[in-house]
């Protein structure tokens, strides 16, 4: 059993998944970074934490998958012996324009809940039983369009609305043994957006989030992982909070007084 603690990234190949990883291994953990595809930049990361002084493994696996849920944290636990903190950063979406209601169908959403939703309840269900040896937290990456409707298709939002109530559900139910939170950013700067929604809308979305945030920026990814690492290290009081992580955008810009 590894002295260190350890954590398991869900989705840990890119973006805020990736960040988390290392945010993670710079803190000591040892990590295991999930990936569904993207086995290269998975396999990336988890050199780069290596080179930081823990021990860290790239696995595939689908979080929409019950058995590959449950391997991944088999896995974890017959590597190093413990679980202390799941990040669950994996998801998915489509990009479908909320003007048109004919643009999405019921196995569209089927398939975004099983990923955004269904996927951190089988995940928190395989690290229950050894999270609770020790004691550990769970952060769920939610998005701020579960608070205000919009993104990137109805289905995205609608999933990630039932994934806050899924983080108050569990946070009340393990309880006092696991500590249950979510973050909720707003948009964030990287090759997630920029592939779905092209290189000239993201420009102009990216901009016009900007203007309208209270704090006149956009986050990255390494800004939002360090607020899930601080959730899931740091508030030992935080169970059951959805935390906004949106620059001020759900405020809005103050007017300027003249």
């Amino acid at each position: 059993m590894t002295a260190r603690p350890v954590a398991i990234v869900t989705g840990g190949a890119t973006g805020v998944g990736a960040a988390s990883a290392l945010w993670f291994a710079r803190h000591g953990h040892d990590v295991l970074i999930n990936y569904r595809a993207s086995a290269a930049p998975a396999e990336a990361v988890a050199v780069q934490c290596r080179a930081l002084g823990v021990d860290a493994v790239a696995v595939q696996g689908d979080v929409a998958e019950d058995a590959d849920c449950r391997r991944l944290a088999a896995e974890a636990q017959a590597r190093w012996g413990r679980i202390d903190v799941l990040v669950n950063s994996a998801g998915t979406t489509l990009f479908r324009s909320m003007a048109d209601l004919d643009a999405l169908d019921a196995a569209d959403f089927a398939r975004l809940y099983q990923v955004n939703t269904v996927g951190p309840y089988q995940m928190a269900r395989a690290v229950a039983g050894a999270m609770r040896a020790q004691g550990g937290s769970i952060v769920n990456v939610s998005s701020i369009g579960a608070l205000n409707g919009n993104g990137s298709s109805y289905a995205y939002a609608a999933s990630k609305g039932a994934l806050n109530t899924l983080t108050l559900a569990l946070a009340r139910n393990l309880a006092p043994d696991i500590r249950v939170n979510a973050v909720l950013p707003g948009l964030i700067e990287g090759r997630w957006l920029k592939e779905g929604l092209g290189e000239d809308v993201y420009e102009r979305v990216r901009e016009g989030f900007a203007a309208n945030a209270a704090l006149g920026v956009v986050a990255t990814p390494e800004q939002v992982a360090a607020t899930i690492g601080w959730l899931a290290i740091e508030a030992t009081l935080m169970t059951g909070q959805l935390l906004t992580v949106d620059a001020g955008l759900l405020l809005g810009r103050p007017p300027r007084v003249e």
